[in-house]
């Protein structure tokens, strides 16, 4: 692909991370949900600090996560977190595995709202689990979770409710009256809510969210909550994953969870998820703020990728587009990457749900995604 220059381009294609070595170097990948910016400093220094004293064993125990989590979690969203209550684990895909793995039994239903993260689809089977899809309903005004198709679903023996809060790829922010009520739904059947949380911190200055755990006391007897500083600081290697219960009963649940469940977490991960919770702020207000603008450039440029639609975020980077007013077929990111070369995530993917659709990920610099919406012009106006 023959495009102008772009700023850190070369730079960026020296990353050995997925993102810049799945595709060839004529491909811009805007696909998975890694961010282009460089680390915040206060965290690069801890990982650097912690390389430069030779600690890099391993992680043993939660060192002062639970204390900067907690700090973070009132400053940003008002969220009493007690630090006793936050436990460790390496990512939020295992959070969800192992916490599973002592909530149901063998063959029970586990409730998903697609379309969704597409490893959810994955997690429920390794965990013993079968998946069950209650799809998001879409509105007039928006996605909402099917509160009575969830009930349904409770009724005839569903054992849990993997949320994703903020909704991964729609950038949904579930309202808390619904997260209450859900809350009421699984206490009502003895269920449990595991409820994602990864994409908190990127939650854009204009919405508010209420994290699952501070919604009610029912949502406390029934929910473990899973964070990271992964996605809101760009960290997805770095391994280190948070478990929040906040009951008797969901504590009793993480007690049961296997000891190297904590002791394969990294301790590298461990000190820049302490240095982001405890002195990222600025950081990542300075990101949110490139984020909506990048979302501002793609809601202007939308009339030139003729019959792509969308609704816009609230939290996260990631934009869901829909092409099925394009003619590229159910899988419109297969043709942008064919004819565009542009790597976007395949809609169907995420579910059934997906068909027709793509997610863009705008976490990059402005030129680069100009130039990126120069390609999926080109490729979507001359279908």
């Amino acid at each position: 692909m023959s495009t102008p220059p772009i700023p850190g381009l070369a730079e960026l294609r020296r990353r050995t991370s997925a993102k810049w070595t799945t595709y060839p170097d004529d491909v811009l990948p805007l696909f998975v949900a890694e961010m282009d910016f460089p680390l915040a400093p206060a965290v690069a220094e801890a990982m650097i600090a912690q390389v430069a004293a030779s600690d890099v064993g391993y992680c043993g125990g939660p060192g002062r996560v639970g204390h900067t989590f907690s700090g973070f979690a009132d400053r940003r969203w008002g969220w009493p977190v007690d630090p006793a209550d936050v436990r460790l684990t390496t990512d939020v895909s295992v959070v969800i595995v192992e916490t599973l793995r002592v909530a149901i039994e063998p063959g029970d239903p586990v409730i998903i709202t697609p379309p969704v993260y597409p490893p959810f689809f994955e997690l429920i089977p390794e965990a013993g689990g079968r998946v069950c899809e209650v799809p998001l309903l879409a509105g007039d005004d928006g996605w909402s979770l099917d509160l009575p198709g969830i009930e349904r679903e409770l009724q005839a023996g569903a054992r849990a409710v993997l949320l994703c809060h903020p909704h991964n790829p729609l950038g949904l922010v579930h309202p808390s009256a619904d997260l209450a009520t859900l809350a009421e739904l699984v206490a009502a059947h003895g269920a449990v809510v595991i409820s994602d949380e990864i994409h908190a911190p990127l939650v854009h200055p204009h919405a508010r969210f209420t994290p699952f755990l501070a919604v009610s006391e029912t949502a406390r007897n029934v929910g473990i909550a899973a964070h990271s500083a992964s996605k809101g600081f760009n960290l997805a290697g770095a391994k280190c994953a948070l478990m929040v219960a906040a009951s008797e009963r969901t504590r009793a649940m993480l007690d049961r969870q296997p000891e190297e469940v904590g002791f394969r977490t990294s301790i590298l991960g461990r000190a820049a998820a302490e240095a982001a919770f405890e002195s990222g702020d600025d950081w990542l207000d300075a990101t949110l703020r490139t984020i909506v603008g990048n979302l501002d450039l793609l809601e202007r440029r939308l009339p030139d990728l003729g019959g792509v639609t969308w609704r816009r975020p609230d939290a996260s980077y990631l934009a869901w587009l829909d092409f099925r007013g394009t003619g590229l077929g159910d899988d419109p990111a297969a043709a942008v990457l064919d004819r565009g070369r542009v790597a976007l995530h395949s809609g169907p993917a995420f579910g059934t749900q997906g068909v027709g659709f793509a997610r863009l990920n705008v976490g990059c610099a402005p030129e680069l995604l100009n130039v990126a919406l120069d390609a999926i012009s080109d490729v979507v106006n001359s279908a």
